[in-house]
């Protein structure tokens, strides 16, 4: 099985985010060890357009063969065009075609042990799902905030009518957080319906604590404090580990 991490060396609220040292180690370290302690995973393949970044890659154990094209490296680059790139690489390069393709997303470093083997057992314990996704539920309802419309308040889900909004938090719908930690995606899925998930999604739901999403210093702040609290099962990133499977 295949995990792709992406991971541009562009980044604006976290100068050279994926580098920044988080607990000793580069934060791009933090997601190649939970790819590489997958019993299911084979390959573990980052795509950038950095070389410090590919060589760091390299030095904790994951694969950097090739440079990611600038165009696939802006800020407003979707995810999909990148993991098709990388794909196309593969098949070229390597003659291969994995079914499912495992995305790790670096920014979302704190994984559960076990989590990417979940993730690929449900999906392949379910033939017509095209995708899982790792949710947990979030600290705020969506149903309770707003948008903007000219100068007044509309809220952001339902209509006046409805009133979600003033309603108490136990009477609002259930509603999910993707979290980032991972995904996983059937092959046909990106190259036929040209989609990062398809329709059939299911929810692989993971505990709170584990929902930091690194895009501010704030955030990265209370990731530290969470790894000095060491109350979170983790697998450590190690230098010069590397994958000893078949694949």
């Amino acid at each position: 099985m295949l995990v792709l991490i992406p991971a541009r060396g562009g980044s604006k609220s976290i100068p050279r985010k994926n580098l920044k040292r988080l607990g000793g180690h580069p934060l791009i370290a933090w997601t190649i060890a939970a790819a590489q302690a997958a019993r299911r995973v084979t390959r573990v393949l980052v795509s950038s357009d950095d070389e410090e970044i590919r060589a760091v890659a390299r030095d904790y154990g994951a694969e950097a063969p090739f440079a990611r094209p600038a165009e696939l490296a802006r800020d407003e680059t979707p995810d999909l065009p990148v993991f098709l790139h990388a794909l196309g690489w593969l098949e070229e390069a390597r003659g291969q075609r994995p079914e499912f393709v495992v995305h790790l997303r670096p920014t979302s470093p704190f994984r559960p042990p076990g989590l990417v083997d979940e993730a690929l057992a449900l999906l392949a314990a379910t033939p017509e799902a095209d995708s899982v996704r790792a949710v947990t539920a979030p600290d705020q309802n969506p149903h309770k905030m707003w948008t903007r419309r000219g100068p007044w308040l509309h809220p952001l889900h339902g209509d006046f009518a409805d009133e979600l909004y003033n309603q108490p938090r136990q009477k609002l719908p259930e509603v999910l957080w993707q979290t980032g930690h991972v995904d996983v995606v059937r092959r046909d899925c990106l190259m036929r319906l040209r989609s990062m998930t398809g329709r059939k999604i299911l929810p692989l739901v993971v505990d709170p604590r584990y929902g930091l999403d690194l895009d501010t210093p704030r955030q990265w702040a209370a990731a530290e404090w969470r790894l000095s609290s060491g109350d979170l099962a983790l697998e450590r990133p190690r230098l010069g580990e590397t994958i000893a499977r078949p694949g």
